[in-house]
């Protein structure tokens, strides 16, 4: 079974999917996936079979479509993972129409799609890349200011950190250590990838769990 929770509308997406994923039996095998750490293969197994350690596991996705090479991938098999006794359920920003498209010719289960958009005179932007160049510099005083700004107007946690690791990959590219060193660095980088994932599996709040990161990165 396929279950998509999508749109801009960030507070109430979240708060469906973390409702739902408290319905999932604490028995059951869980995987995380997101954009840096997507495997073809890992996902071919994951559809076509059952986990070692229980008879049906949940696949947890992760702002996947936001890279061409995996979304193009990744809907190919939307069919196959429809067809599969395992569950997988993806949590995105925005879709266009032909992803959206692509959902809903899944059969003969359909995908159980949700949907969360914020009306026009609500939506205000944020330059995200406050938060990111704050952490950057080393400015915590900055960094915890824009990162509560960005919260108040509605940016989700998915949107911050996928930036904060985008100019932490930049940083360590251009070997810019002058305010944070390289093995820093990828450390940042490798507890990022799981730390959203990791606090929504433990039921603990993702906005805390990353502000916490944030206080105690230095």
């Amino acid at each position: 079974m396929i279950y998509l929770f999508a749109g801009d509308d960030t507070k109430n997406k979240i708060s469906s999917y973390e409702k739902f994923i408290k319905s999932i039996p604490a028995d059951t095998a869980t995987f995380f996936i997101n954009r840096n750490n997507f495997n073809e293969m890992e996902l071919e197994s994951l559809y076509s079979g059952s986990s070692l350690f229980s008879a049906r596991n949940v696949t947890f996705f992760e702002n996947i479509f936001e890279r061409e090479e995996t979304r193009d991938f990744v809907l190919k098999k939307l069919n196959l993972m429809g067809e599969s006794p395992n569950s997988f359920i993806f949590l995105e920003g925005k879709l266009n129409k032909g992803i959206l498209d692509a959902f809903k010719k899944v059969g003969p289960k359909r995908p159980q799609i949700n949907i969360f958009i914020l009306p026009k005179a609500k939506k205000e932007k944020f330059d995200n890349f406050l938060v990111a160049n704050a952490f950057g510099a080393k400015d915590k005083l900055n960094l915890w200011i824009y990162f509560r700004q960005a919260i108040d107007k509605g940016v989700g946690m998915e949107e911050l950190v996928g930036v904060l690791f985008w100019k932490i990959k930049d940083m360590i590219l251009k070997k810019n250590f002058s305010k944070l060193k390289e093995n820093e660095l990828k450390n940042f980088a490798s507890k990022l990838s799981y730390l959203l994932p990791e606090a929504r599996k433990k039921g603990d709040d993702a906005e805390i769990a990353f502000e916490q990161f944030l206080l105690e990165a230095f």
